[in-house]
């Protein structure tokens, strides 16, 4: 545990009051989600895995949901996407499975050299974050060449975050298989497909949470798709100059940035076959989605402020405050912001804390 979190424990300790007479939680399996909550999943556990071969025809993806089809990264206010992508997932002792169908009329790559920037050619990008802390996250990256590239960062690149490229999904297992020929532009092409298997144990020293996760467990995962537009010219590919890329997601960010992870989508974990046990709103929710918001308004104050703000007064919220939950604390400590909003469940009392390193931290015994 870092020295941080316990100065930031000890400092809001005198901020933050004991709860009193706040209700508890619900059941978590009949809660609604809030209007503005990231996408979800339930995940099976499989005892037969996919074989990870580029082709989507398992046993263990027959039986697997697809995700709803990716939409633009800022969300639906942007036009919908030109081509179809969506992704499934499942999960065993050893492995995270994760498959990805791309519609896909013209199949280029020029990337081969592995921890290249592949976002510079289209990819399918995985990112994840066991605990929800939004600080030692990973990321993953595949073109249709099959190359490959990860890393792991310390926080979002805006709360002063770096990347770790030297970092690796040690033992990760990948395979691409297209519908089309790769690098000709003189044929239509239809898709081509991802399949990805990552150890449990490449994630499990930052995890923060089991790892692999117990059945009815919950991580903050999310998928991107970088899609460049391009021309032909002397029979090649070329991306068309100065055009930004199109940025196709799973779970909607609201902003050009995958480093969001409070917006990225909930996988929940479940030992049973999928549609018996449903998705269970983790009894956080709530607390997460006033969060989020707070973290938005902070951003935003921020953008047209050389100071942090310490009062909720000096936000202007998106959403009204939830009533049901206690009203947030807001301070800075060494001139940035902390956040602290407290909740409670019917194991006892909690607080998410957004600490002076952008870390989202959840002060509650685990």
């Amino acid at each position: 545990m870092h020295i941080r979190f316990f100065k930031s424990i000890w400092i809001l300790s005198l901020l933050v009051p004991t709860l009193v007479g706040c209700a508890t939680v619900g059941p978590q399996t009949d809660r609604p989600l809030p209007a503005d909550h990231p996408r979800i999943y339930t995940a099976d556990h499989v005892t037969q895995p996919p074989q990870i071969d580029g082709r989507i025809d398992d046993a263990a993806w027959n039986s697997a949901a697809w995700t709803a089809a990716f939409i633009d990264i800022e969300g639906n206010a942007k036009a919908r996407p030109r081509f179809e992508t969506r992704a499934k997932m499942c999960w065993d002792d050893e492995y995270f499975y994760v498959a990805a169908e791309m519609e896909e009329p013209h199949l280029w790559g020029t990337l081969t050299d592995r921890d290249a920037i592949i976002y510079h050619d289209n990819d399918f990008e995985i990112f994840i974050d066991p605990d929800g802390d939004r600080c030692r996250y990973n990321e993953y990256e595949i073109n249709v060449l099959g190359t490959e590239m990860d890393l792991r960062m310390s926080s979002p690149y805006r709360c002063g975050g770096n990347y770790d490229l030297t970092w690796d999904f040690e033992g990760v297992r990948s395979a691409v298989g297209v519908q089309g020929t790769i690098n000709d532009p003189s044929d239509q092409d239809e898709q081509w497909v991802v399949e990805v298997a990552i150890p449990w144990s490449s994630m499990a020293d930052t995890a923060g949470v089991a790892c692999p996760p117990r059945a009815r467990d919950t991580w903050w995962v999310n998928f991107s798709r970088v899609q460049w537009q391009a021309d032909i010219r002397q029979d090649k590919y070329h991306k068309i100059k100065d055009l930004r890329e199109d940025n196709w997601v799973w779970s909607p960010q609201g902003a050009i940035d995958m480093h969001r992870p409070e917006y990225w989508g909930l996988v929940h974990f479940v030992a049973t076959s999928h549609g018996v046990e449903g998705f269970q709103v983790p009894a956080d929710t709530e607390a997460r989605a006033q969060m989020r918001r707070l973290i938005d308004a902070v951003e935003q104050y921020h953008a047209t402020h050389e100071s942090s703000p310490t009062a909720l007064s000096e936000l202007q919220l998106t959403h009204p405050l939830d009533q049901a939950l206690p009203t947030p604390v807001i301070t800075a400590i060494h001139g940035r912001t902390v956040i602290v909003q407290s909740y409670t469940t019917s194991g006892g009392d909690r607080k998410l804390v957004y600490d002076e390193d952008g870390c989202l931290q959840d002060m509650s015994t685990r």
